[in-house]
């Protein structure tokens, strides 16, 4: 071999090394399946292939013991010519006779070197999966992504006659690298998703049932964080009916995100209830008790706002309440009047246990709507929280008018982003008219 030669070997190492590395940084850079697909795709075109595509086995299995197929994405070196039926997304189930090079790999085979690939001139039927002779190509691998014994979907890359260079032997090495690293980074997105979904699963199992309460809407949703963290966190709401025949309404957030925050917060939630139900104090009083029990089994910091509703006996209701460390309750009059509650303010649970709390008693007109939450709902990084909390004060003032449940959703998606850090516990109540409670 002479020195020509070897620079051309080491040449195309030197490409092949980069090519992978540079691939195995996209799929690292999210928890996203599709996301990181998207982008590997976007550097193996137009790298190594003129276009590729990825195909996942999706988590339904098939009556008859198969998957279905989801295309996750296509990409080509030049978009128009893809043609525009092209089937994406969830695809139809393949027949049970199919032996096109997708199905086999699907079963087992490859990486597969297609040296020959059928014309679009005569495409396969609607219900195959195969894109070869549906997209021109002048050669392709079709390679299977395996990981943990188990295939999990299919890489098809194509040239076209553009390329001088056809796919040969020597890439299937490559193309079997590079299909390892990618379905490890499926494999992960899929176990990651599963955690992320028991979490949010045993988040939800520590929040209660929320009943109606006589004559008063109740209402309560629960957002978790969109983060790519599988975390669970310690926003909690309640409401219930007091012995008194009073009702109770609490909003608290224990500080962290992990299993620990979730535990302090079920054990809060239990203390209150029943400190709440066992002394008929005022709230001053019964959030004093929660600290000083808090205080004797945990060492973590907590707000809450613990809040009494009194059925109205001259046709105003009135709330005494009482806050330690938590956001103002927001209170929403029928015609769209808005205004916070400020008073009862006190410090964190956790911080000076037997400290003095304040109480304080607003009175509440009919139909009105009394918003309790956390912070995760107004809070914006680097962003005043008072900003925040005009924002909530614009968004729940234009839906005073709204059914209480229209009200939640369409308040979460006014003022959600797609990508909030923090989880977020809401609970509204709206009261009646004077005339329904007679």
């Amino acid at each position: 071999m002479d020195a020509y030669d070897l620079d051309d070997v080491l040449q195309r190492a030197l490409s092949r090394l980069a090519l992978i590395a540079e691939v195995t940084t996209a799929l690292g850079s999210t928890l996203d399946a599709a996301k990181g697909l998207r982008r590997v795709c976007r550097i193996l075109v137009p790298q190594l292939a003129d276009w590729c595509a990825v195909d996942l086995i999706e988590d339904v299995e098939r009556d008859d013991g198969g998957h279905h197929l989801h295309r996750v994405v296509v990409v080509h070196h030049d978009p128009p010519t893809l043609p525009p039926d092209l089937p994406t997304g969830r695809l139809p189930r393949h027949p049970r006779g199919a032996g096109g090079p997708a199905v086999r790999v699907l079963r087992g085979a490859g990486p597969l070197l297609i040296t020959d690939p059928p014309e679009p001139t005569d495409p396969p039927a609607a219900d195959s999966p195969e894109l070869l002779g549906r997209v021109p190509a002048t050669s392709a691998v079709v390679a299977p992504l395996r990981a943990r014994r188990r295939v999990l979907g299919v890489l098809t890359l194509a040239r076209t006659a553009e390329r001088e260079q056809p796919f040969d032997t020597d890439h299937l090495e490559l193309v079997d690298d590079l299909c390892h690293r990618i379905a490890l980074a499926v494999d992960n997105a899929r176990l990651h998703r599963e955690v992320r979904h028991t979490a949010e699963q045993f988040q939800r199992a520590l929040l209660p049932d929320l009943s109606r309460v006589g004559h008063l809407e109740l209402a309560a949703r629960y957002v978790p964080a969109r983060t790519e963290a599988a975390e669970v966190g310690g926003d909690w709401y309640d409401g219930f009916l007091l012995p008194t025949g009073d009702t109770a309404l609490i909003i608290g957030d224990v500080t962290g995100h992990d299993m620990r925050a979730a535990v302090e917060m079920s054990q809060l939630r239990n203390m209150l209830r029943g400190i709440a139900c066992d002394r008929q104090e005022p709230p001053g009083k019964i959030i004093g008790r929660l600290d000083l029990a808090h205080h004797t089994v945990s060492r973590t910091t907590a707000t809450c706002l613990y809040a009494v509703l009194r059925h109205p006996e001259d046709g105003v209701w009135e709330l005494n309440h009482s806050s330690a460390g938590h956001l103002p309750m927001l209170l929403v009059g029928p015609e769209g009047d808005t205004h916070y509650l400020e008073g009862g303010r006190g410090m964190m649970l956790g911080v000076s246990p037997g400290v003095n709390r304040p109480s304080a008693v607003d009175r509440l007109p009919a139909r009105s709507t009394l918003v309790l939450y956390t912070d995760g709902l107004i809070e914006r990084r680097g962003e005043s929280i008072d900003l925040g909390l005009t924002r909530l004060r614009q968004h729940a003032a234009a839906l005073a008018r709204e059914p209480l449940p229209v009200f939640c959703d369409e308040l979460l998606a006014g003022l959600l982003a797609d990508h909030h850090p923090d989880d977020v516990a809401l609970l509204a109540l709206r009261l009646p008219a004077v005339r329904d409670v007679r």
